[in-house]
């Protein structure tokens, strides 16, 4: 699961690893994903310690205190931080994030094939772990992050990490992942159970330029693709 809305994503910031909280609709949509959870018989529950995570897990699982783990924690973006995605799409690193993003490392920041790497080893390392506990069709819940969610993911397809800015991982969205002996299955992608995200939102002429409104994608996950 990714982590609701948050007041960076709403205003088109890059939030990296500060401590931003969930907005009003951020909070709705905690909410929202937690009536579909708590269908299911989660075995664990565990979360990246970023606020916004948390503040995800603690609205949508209120009776459940989850383990946290530094391995599901944002990438580390260093001094792009907190600046707007528009200002860094300016950046002669940004067509680098977009297209080759196995060879970027964040300025005073971490690689983005070590997050993946960090990040894949973790949800193994918990699907193993709850395995061995709770046997090979137990479920289990991660929190994280849409640039942490959308690696997992390319690792799962067996795609190259510079594919990975072709998946989309929106704001409270659920991905599915089934991990076997041999080889994983994505279950679900990116689902929200709203199709409304399919309805291309209005733009002022301001907008033109925005990066997330064409084909590259918003670093960080962004807002989501109806907002």
């Amino acid at each position: 699961m990714r982590h609701g809305r948050t007041t960076a994503n709403a205003t088109g910031g890059l939030a990296g690893r500060r401590p931003v909280e969930l907005d009003d609709t951020g909070r709705a949509q905690a909410a929202r994903v937690g009536e579909r959870l708590r269908e299911l018989p989660l075995s664990a529950v565990v979360t990246s310690p970023l606020a916004r995570c948390r503040q995800t897990v603690e609205l949508a699982l209120p009776d459940v205190i989850p383990a946290v783990d530094e391995g599901l924690i944002e990438c580390g973006y260093g001094d792009w931080e907190g600046r707007p995605l528009k200002e860094l799409a300016k950046e002669p690193l940004w067509p680098v994030v977009q297209q080759h993003p196995s060879a970027v490392v964040f300025p005073n920041g971490e690689a983005m094939a070590a997050m993946s790497a960090r990040a894949v080893a973790t949800v193994r390392r918990w699907d193993a772990k709850v395995t061995a506990e709770h046997g090979a069709d137990a479920l289990w819940l991660a929190c994280s992050h849409g640039d942490v969610i959308k690696a997992i993911v390319a690792d799962a397809l067996g795609l190259h990490l510079d594919e990975f800015q072709r998946i989309v991982a929106d704001p409270a969205s659920i991905t599915a992942i089934r991990y076997t002996p041999t080889r994983p299955f994505l279950v679900r992608l990116n689902d929200t159970a709203d199709l409304g995200v399919l309805v291309p939102p209005k733009k002022d002429d301001g907008d033109a330029a925005d990066p997330a409104a064409q084909s590259d994608a918003a670093v960080g996950g962004g807002a989501g693709a109806g907002v």
